[in-house]
């Protein structure tokens, strides 16, 4: 469970998802190790992190000042090189199976066995990922939401061998970074996945359709449901080829109600990938 004294946090992936995470850590007062495939990839995994604690700072949402908080953290680019004594390992790397098994099964080899272990997935199997590890009783799936630092929730995904120890620590953690928890039972797509990506489908579909054009579709929910975010400008924040890939998995487990639309799947091919790439079913410039 977290405590006030400084723990040592292990984040494997640099993207925008660990990059959050680490950035909530570090704020927190903890030190952080950043795994990325090469120094080049580290290096910008740095610069984005002060850019986020950059922006924290200017909306006097950041305790500390940026290069002391920043300073907490720091990037090695082997999984091998990971603190031996580190407290908590979050993998954020792509929502691939085959990478997230590899990387844990690596991870898990240089912790210690008292190190918790999550998996930030937010559709994958948490049970599956578990089966490849020495000590699944110490796994659990710890799903953030993007953006980390102003998103307020982590679903806390239970495995089938996650022991009530586990569960107990990762919420102690998620409280102490001042944001709220769900626990959730494992399951494809577990419960915020489901329904967000059920609800960004059919808008989708409706914009297909020429029901209406996109920001009225977000504003119908908006103001109809008030919901802080339509369902199709939280899209293009996820990423269209993200909720693509989750469609396509929840899909293929529940069922044709998750059949991702012919728009969708015209937005990827074309590059359209939402913010990130400057352009989804919105433009960002």
């Amino acid at each position: 469970m977290m405590t006030n004294t400084a723990a040592t946090i292990a984040v494997v992936g640099g993207g925008r998802m660990g990059i959050g995470i680490a950035q909530v850590f570090a704020a927190a007062g903890h030190y952080v190790v950043i795994a990325e495939r090469d120094a080049p990839t580290a290096s910008a995994a740095l610069d984005s992190l002060r850019l986020g604690l950059r922006r924290a700072a200017e909306r006097s949402a950041l305790d500390g000042d940026v290069e002391t908080v920043a300073g907490r953290v720091r990037t090695v680019d082997d999984l091998a090189a990971l603190p031996a004594d580190t407290d908590v390992l979050i993998e954020a790397v792509p929502e691939d199976a085959r990478l997230k098994h590899d990387v844990l099964v690596a991870a898990e080899a240089v912790v210690t066995p008292g190190c918790l272990i999550a998996t930030n997935t937010s559709s994958l199997s948490v049970s599956e990922l578990a089966a490849a590890l020495t000590h699944p009783d110490r796994f659990v799936g710890m799903h953030f939401f993007n953006p980390v630092p102003v998103s307020t929730l982590v679903e806390i995904v239970v495995a089938t061998d996650t022991s009530d120890d586990t569960v107990t620590r990762t919420t102690g953690w998620v409280d102490g970074l001042g944001k709220k928890h769900i626990v959730v039972r494992d399951s494809p797509g577990f419960a915020t996945s489901r329904l967000g990506v059920l609800l960004g489908l059919e808008a989708i579909r409706m914009l297909e359709e020429g029901l209406a054009d996109a920001a009225d579709i977000d504003t119908a929910m908006e103001l109809g449901y008030r919901h802080p975010m339509g369902p199709l400008r939280s899209t293009d924040l996820v990423g269209l080829d993200v909720r693509l890939a989750i469609a396509e998995h929840l899909s293929n487990t529940l069922g044709e109600r998750f059949t991702p639309p012919a728009l969708l799947r015209e937005k990827v091919a074309r590059g359209e990938l939402g913010r990130k790439s400057g352009r989804g079913v919105y433009d960002w410039p």
